[in-house]
């Protein structure tokens, strides 16, 4: 008898677990698509968050959600925000994409948005700046993309170029943007 009673405790108790799990994730997946925030997007499931860090060599830049540096081209626009790095290009400089919404950790929140890219895409900018990673920055606050071709430099919290001792004139393997 003990046994049954027990059985069942158990059975309602998992079924119990089941159902909150899947309202969880029911509720992370809905709400409100106008988050208020200038990431464009809308879709709630994809997000980022960009976050005032301190790096050497650097000082304090914006890294993407995994901890990345995040890269501002000389040979781009802010006003209007525009982006010129496509093709070869972004395979060394790949454009942030721009999420659904955006959080933001030491990072004025209206500096944040958008811009549609050649190929319709959108990318994130800071202050009008579109953001990029760079293929070389293997680990999180890795910046070696700092001063590359004299046209690449890591971005301030505020989307100024960040100031180091050692740019980099040109990238050690020659050719135009750093590859």
């Amino acid at each position: 008898m003990f046994t049954t009673r027990h059985s069942r405790t158990r059975r309602v108790s998992g079924y119990a677990a089941a159902a909150a799990a899947v309202l969880a994730l029911t509720a992370s997946g809905c709400g409100d698509s106008d988050s208020g925030d200038k990431s464009g997007g809308g879709d709630t499931k994809n997000s980022a968050t960009l976050t005032a860090t301190e790096v050497d060599e650097v000082g304090t830049v914006v890294t993407d959600s995994k901890g990345h540096v995040l890269y501002r081209f000389d040979e781009d626009t802010a006003k209007p925000s525009k982006s010129n790095c496509n093709d070869n290009c972004e395979k060394v400089w790949p454009a942030t994409p721009a999420p659904g919404t955006v959080t933001v950790k030491g990072v004025d929140k209206d500096l944040v948005g958008t811009v549609t890219r050649d190929d319709g895409s959108k990318q994130l900018t800071l202050d009008g700046w579109p953001l990029y990673t760079y293929v070389k920055d293997d680990e999180p606050r890795e910046a070696q993309g700092q001063g590359v071709d004299g046209t690449w430099y890591a971005v301030t919290p505020t989307g100024a170029k960040a100031q180091t001792t050692t740019d980099q004139p040109e990238d050690e393997d020659g050719g135009g943007y750093g590859y």
